[in-house]
């Protein structure tokens, strides 16, 4: 099979682009999450027919209308699951059978695409959707044929390595559409291919810009921390050959996407006028993690990760900083942080807090009307903490994530399971992940936005110990009259109205309680815990039951311990019968004012104890 390569003229290496054994498994695995979404959000009517040896296993039929008018219909096997009540298509499973004289074939994510959802809605709605699933695909193939000469990472592997290695979001179809980047910058700025990146630093004047810094952060002693104090000080002269004093600016890191693509073009009269000024590369390389925008210090891996402003379209939202994001990064950080010291239990549970210490955007109020708009949220940074200060001796770092990644022809977590026993691990990861979460609910009134991106695994000899948690600038919701201790919250900074209609559901602050358990709810359960339940299931044989009555066995035994908080058990019922979810898929063919969240089957809800409450 031939590779067709893409020459990268600054370098003498060769990017592969597209296998064609490979991109047909990505064209799978897009069409199949699609598939998934789109019956599991009722956005395509189906039959499903279960097989007569097991009723969860069966096959689904999704009718579709091809150019000339006629009827055809997609066919695959596939599985209703237990856990929320998942749909799993069966990759390489999906035929499209035409009319009368046409041969059953393999479906195109075109073809279904047009076919299928162009029933429900028009061209000029499919065409954005189409667009982020095919550069999906695109750049998805890219990623896979480079890797095929690499060596799948094991349980040795750095911590930012296997950022690297991650897939992409399991349920959302669009998982890699990074809209805005050509295959080359896929290659340049896509943590798959591990590229250095070296962020474009600026000054911004003081009265364009805003910083915020934690409590306990000094600006000028991070920088110095951050840069090194010899390349502080070139900067500063850098600024005083052109008569210009450090003093008067904040110094702020962009992306080199966006310094190309986004603020020359955008904001070049800020640039003449001196306004902003370029100022160079600092000391250090740095390394994409899986949400792309976000870059880990590969010169020093114990110095901060920093989070930038970046104008691409990936999993169907702009990765933008909005101000009051960058603003409320320190506020946050420094509340939970108070919080935990003053918590006696959460100080025994040892989790980590990555402080996002400090965080300075672009005042957009102070520019041209004409500039706001387009300008919002593309010039900013927040400081995080490295996971790696807070390691002890014998302790690794894994992403979340990567307790679902294959690897070494078979799974990355597999002599984790040969050595600690399937069902025994499975609780430890319950036990370390779920417990500091639904202890900030339970304790304090907090929910934090804990799908496997924000969260880290710490363990010892992949035995889990304790958990990191990072992203807490736009990432936690609460009810502010049902907070445990409401006198400690700081004032936030409040979402701006534009942004609040661009996105109804980027909140934090709410007078729903059920809202409040809802974004644990699904950020954990539905996303991270079911799908390790169906990984552990579909690979290793672990049953979807057993894994959820773990599940339930890890909540009740905090209950259990902690009786003092059963208000709060009633008032953030994990047990619910349903749980409401945000819809992905819908939410790229309707506006988003047009699509609330789904109830769904919650899975916990069938170990619940008599009465609901504690014994």
């Amino acid at each position: 099979m031939s590779v067709h390569t893409l020459e990268k003229a600054e370098e003498t290496e060769r990017i592969p682009v597209f296998h064609a054994e490979r991109y047909a498994e990505v064209e799978q695995r897009v069409l199949c999450q699609l598939i998934e979404a789109v019956l599991y959000e009722g956005i395509a009517q189906f039959s499903y027919e279960p097989s007569s040896e097991d009723k969860r296993r069966g096959t689904f039929t999704i009718p579709g209308i091809d150019s000339r008018g006629l009827p055809v219909e997609y066919v695959c096997r596939g599985s209703r699951m237990l856990s929320f009540s998942r749909l799993r298509v069966e990759r390489g499973t999906v035929v499209r059978r035409g009319g009368e004289g046409e041969t059953p074939a393999p479906a195109a994510l075109a073809g279904f695409a047009e076919e299928v959802l162009g029933r429900v809605r028009a061209v000029e709605q499919l065409v954005p959707f189409m667009t982020e699933l095919e550069r999906t695909l695109a750049n998805d193939a890219q990623a896979q044929a480079y890797r095929s000469a690499l060596d799948a990472p094991g349980e040795e592997t750095d911590y930012d390595e296997l950022e690297a290695w991650l897939d992409g979001h399991p349920y959302h179809p669009c998982y890699k559409s990074r809209i805005g980047f050509g295959l080359r910058e896929n290659a340049s700025y896509g943590p798959e291919f591990g590229a250095e990146i070296l962020p474009v630093w600026v000054a911004v004047s003081r009265s364009r810009s805003l910083l915020a810094l934690s409590a306990e952060a000094d600006y000028d002693a991070f920088l110095r921390q951050e840069l090194g104090e010899e390349t502080v000080r070139s900067f500063a002269a850098k600024l005083e050959r052109q008569g210009l004093s450090l003093g008067d600016y904040l110094l702020l890191p962009v992306h080199p996407w966006q310094w190309e693509h986004v603020v020359l073009p955008g904001f070049h009269r800020q640039l003449v006028d001196r306004e902003l000024v370029l100022l160079g590369s600092g000391p250090d390389s740095y390394r994409a993690q899986q949400s792309v925008r976000s870059l880990a210090n590969r010169s020093s891996k114990d110095k901060a990760y920093l989070k930038l402003a970046l104008g691409i379209v990936n999993t169907s939202t702009r990765r933008t900083l909005a101000k009051h994001t960058v603003l409320n990064a320190p506020l946050v950080s420094d509340w939970l942080a108070e919080l935990v010291r003053g918590d006696e239990v959460a100080r025994e549970l040892d989790f980590v807090l990555l402080s996002e210490f400090a965080g300075v955007s672009c005042d957009y109020e102070t520019l041209p009307q004409t500039m706001q708009v387009s300008a919002y949220g593309s010039l900013g940074a927040i400081w995080r903490q490295s996971v790696h200060p807070h390691l002890r001796p014998g302790e690794r770092a894994v992403p979340l994530s990567a307790l679902c990644l294959s690897a070494r022809g078979g799974s990355f977590v597999e002599p984790w399971l040969r050595r600690y026993g399937l069902e025994a691990w499975t609780r430890r990861v319950l036990e370390v992940t779920a417990t500091p979460l639904i202890h900030m609910l339970y304790a304090h009134g907090i929910a934090l936005e804990s799908h496997a991106q924000n969260l880290i695994l710490i363990h010892r000899d992949g035995l889990p110990v304790r958990l990191a948690l990072k992203d807490f600038h736009d990432g936690l919701r609460f009810s502010k009259p049902h907070l445990t201790h409401p006198g400690l919250c700081p004032e936030l900074n409040p979402e701006p109205a534009r942004h609040r209609a661009l996105n109804r559901h980027s909140y934090m602050q709410t007078d729903d309680p059920e809202a409040v358990k809802d974004f644990l709810h699904s950020a954990f359960f539905f996303v991270f815990a079911a799908d390790l339940c169906l990984f552990l299931h579909e690979r290793h044989g672990l049953k979807e039951e057993t894994f959820w009555q773990l599940a339930a066995d890890v909540i009740y035994d905090y209950q259990d311990k902690y009786p003092q908080h059963a208000a709060n058990y009633a008032r953030y019922d994990l047990f619910s019968e349903t749980i409401r979810i945000e819809q992905l898929a819908r939410r790229r063919l309707w506006k988003d004012a047009e699509v609330d969240p789904k109830a769904v089957p919650n899975p916990l809800r069938s170990h619940r104890r008599e009465g609901g409450g504690l014994e």
